[in-house]
């Protein structure tokens, strides 16, 4: 998969789907060739243009002549003060006070298979033939700064996984003021962006515009990738659809602070750059040190928007998610949080249980409440024990009577912050992240542990490890409900404060670690005040995320449309939930909110506390189709159909079978009018050579023509917010 041509001095990389290629000018500089389409073999090389592009791009010390400028060629890690003007993959600041740095070819090797960087998540294998990796060695002469770029290409898979790990081999120590994860120069700027900006209940809003010229930035500040942005970067021809077309796609693996920059240059030249950001960073580097950036997945397809879904969708459901948890269905949950929010204790948990059962649901989540003196927002974080005024008798009766009733039992922590009022704060008030002097901000009446420190995340492993071993739980909501603020820490040198933000993240990854190899049969779910932390990063030790805190129906057609863009179905969580919704104030049908929970891991978040006949049999339907049809909407390919984006009245989608037999179409109207259009959906995914059996249909119907004239929502959806399901099956 990867190809070492000495002569020409390229590197390529490749298998059926694309190709990535790179090349050393003149013995000295990494350039970048190529990235798209398979090539069977590339022969291009030196085929960028020579051209004197005035004083104002200056050559290399002691080049031979005025046509290669670092201020034009396209590169593979750009540095900063040695002639190239745009914005560098990394910046120095050497023990000299200076910041040039001048990287040149060292060596390389290539492998089998994939390594893991050290304390990081990121993608992985199972064997190594599934993937090969390409290590390119880069130094500088002058500083002796060495940068080893991997490059993994996936054997099945249109996908990149880059990387780069920073050195010290000099002999005096140096400060990282930038190290991002890679950098891909496009040789034109015909681009749309796509990027994913929110807020809380409402992520992840599509968003394409043209690029233009100059610098855009999208980015976290918050301590975590949030709800304002998603740690990805799209490009796309103006021409590309969901359907056709190429689209590009940069996905950081990672869950802190994030930048993704473009630049279109003076020559309309593109540069795409990835990362940690920047902002408030700074790393010492010791000699002999080195910094590993996290990883970034680049996945390509000249299938459209929906090509570049499902290389994603394949790359995280197999090749990211870890444990038991990956390929199994996941089950059907009720949670008790709009029934109750604080106020509940056994009794009536064993009520709502007890209705949960009767409806065909498999788990009780139990949300926030349960622990130290929680009865509202305002303490108890950090103290992971049982609340003895609402369970005298502890928690392990009620968990046991769920279990008797065949159902599981989940749980909802807050590991990584502490309260005021709390246990843990009068002990250690030291241990939360703080500024020298500065007053603590508060955010939901929390601090933030500093889980940079080993003795503090050590005691919230111990607490909850403890807690897990007493205690059968199988499920877990993990969620995290405010961003940083005084990002420094007690301990840290003046010289360190500023990594304390990324020591952070490593430190919950290292207790992430920790956790789910000490409880591997526990379902994690990841959770950020609904998904103010839902990235790559998260998932490589949480099998799930909480999409949102909005459950409203007709808002999360919009949520999840886009978040399908990365993430596969079955890491996204969807509830029913009352109407009005609690977040929206606003009344959907009960078809559309079942049939939007069904197109990710489904759920309840209905008032069970009491009975309501019209409801609950229409729940109970509702399970009784998801449990018969869960296989396909788990595991089944994801296509987007139309866009709630592009056409603000209705919205369609499906889900199809591994092998086409069998297909789930789903469409959604928002906002009807009178005498409406007619409208038809042209299906997709299925095999043009069969025929299918719709169900609402008199005769079968081929797979082409669903897909190249399409089927008539007919009758049509004639009111606001409500949905309709056609199953499709192969006939033999």
């Amino acid at each position: 998969m990867i190809t070492w041509n000495a002569q020409q001095q390229t590197f390529h990389l490749h298998n059926q789907q694309i190709s990535y290629v790179m090349g050393i000018e003149h013995q000295r500089y990494l350039v970048h060739c190529y990235w798209g389409k398979r090539i069977a073999t590339f022969n291009q090389y030196h085929d960028y243009p020579k051209l004197d592009r005035s004083s104002f791009s200056p050559t290399p010390a002691n080049w031979p002549d005025r046509t290669f400028s670092l201020d034009t060629v396209l590169q593979e890690y750009p540095g900063h003060g040695a002639g190239d003007y745009r914005e560098p993959a990394f910046e120095v600041r050497y023990a000299d006070g200076n910041q040039v740095s001048n990287l040149h070819y060292l060596s390389h090797q290539i492998v089998a298979g994939k390594p893991r960087p050290e304390g990081l998540p990121a993608t992985w294998v199972e064997t190594p033939d599934e993937a090969e990796t390409l290590v390119i060695t880069l130094a500088d002469p002058v500083t002796h700064l060495q940068v080893e770029l991997s490059y993994t290409v996936f054997r099945d898979l249109p996908v990149i996984a880059r990387a780069a790990r920073l050195v010290n081999k000099g002999d005096k120590p140096l400060r990282l003021l930038r190290a991002l994860s890679c950098a891909v120069d496009f040789p034109d700027g015909e681009f749309e962006q796509i990027q994913f900006p929110g807020a809380w209940a409402r992520e992840r809003q599509w968003h394409r515009q043209p690029l233009n010229p100059g610098i855009s930035v999208l980015d976290s500040k918050r301590g975590a990738s949030s709800t304002h942005q998603q740690p990805f970067i799209g490009l796309v021809r103006p021409e590309t659809t969901e359907m056709q077309g190429e689209a590009w796609g940069m996905h950081l693996v990672y869950s802190g602070n994030f930048t993704a920059r473009t630049e279109v240059d003076a020559f309309k030249q593109t540069r795409v750059l990835l990362g940690i950001n920047p902002h408030g960073f700074g790393w010492q580097l010791l000699p002999g040190e080195g910094f590993q950036t996290p990883e970034a997945v680049m996945a390509w397809s000249d299938c459209g928007l929906n090509g570049l879904s499902q290389a994603l969708h394949r790359l995280y459901r197999d090749n990211l998610v870890r444990g038991q948890h990956r390929h199994q269905t996941r089950p059907i949950l009720a949670n008790n949080w709009e029934s109750t929010y604080f106020d509940f204790n056994e009794e009536k948990l064993l009520h709502f249980a007890h209705n949960a059962k009767q409806l065909g649901v498999e788990l009780l989540m139990l949300d926030d409440g349960w622990f130290g003196e929680r009865n509202g927002d305002t303490s108890s974080l950090g103290d992971w024990f049982v609340n003895q005024q609402k369970f005298p008798l502890g928690l392990r009766p009620l968990i046991d009577q769920v279990h008797a009733m065949e159902m599981k039992f989940g749980l909802w922590f807050e590991p990584e912050m502490i309260s005021r009022r709390s246990e843990l704060f009068a002990l250690h008030p030291d241990w939360v992240l703080s500024a020298g002097e500065q007053p603590l901000s508060e955010g939901r009446n929390q601090y933030i542990l500093d889980l940079g420190r080993p003795e503090v995340r050590n005691n919230i492993l111990e607490q909850m490890s403890t807690f897990l071993e007493q205690h059968p739980v199988d499920y877990i909501k993990w969620d995290m409900n405010r961003n940083m603020t005084e990002v420094g820490s007690h301990t840290a040198s003046p010289e360190r404060q500023q990594e304390t933000a990324h020591r952070y993240i490593l430190g919950l990854y290292a207790l992430l670690e920790a956790l789910t190899t000490r409880f591997p049969h526990i379902l994690f779910e990841c959770c950020a005040g609904g998904g103010g932390r839902f990235d790559p990063g998260m998932l490589h030790y949480m099998a799930q995320a909480w999409v949102s805190d909005n459950t409203d129906a007709a808002s999360r057609v919009h949520i999840q449309y886009s978040t399908s863009l990365l993430y596969p179905p079955i890491v996204q969580c969807a509830h029913v939930s009352e109407v009005p919704n609690h977040q929206m104030g606003r009344s959907t049908s009960m078809e559309m909110r079942g049939a939007v929970a069904m197109s990710g891991n489904y759920g309840l978040m209905l008032d069970l506390m009491r009975s309501d006949t019209e409801r609950d049999k229409a729940v109970s339907e509702q399970i009784a189709f998801y449990k018969q049809h869960r296989e396909l909407l788990q595991f089944g390919t994801f296509w987007r159909l139309v866009s709630p984006w592009q056409n603000p009245d209705f919205a369609a989608w499906m889900f199809v079978s591994p092998d086409k037999s069998e297909a789930l179409l789903m469409a959604f109207s928002l906002v009807s009018e009178a005498s409406a259009p007619l409208r038809k959906v042209r299906l997709a995914g299925l095999d043009a050579q069969a025929t299918y059996q719709v169900d609402d249909q008199p005769q079968p119907i081929g797979g082409d023509e669903l897909m190249y004239r399409g089927i008539y929502i007919d009758p049509p959806l004639s009111r606001d917010y409500t949905s309709r399901i056609w199953h499709l099956k192969r006939l033999q």
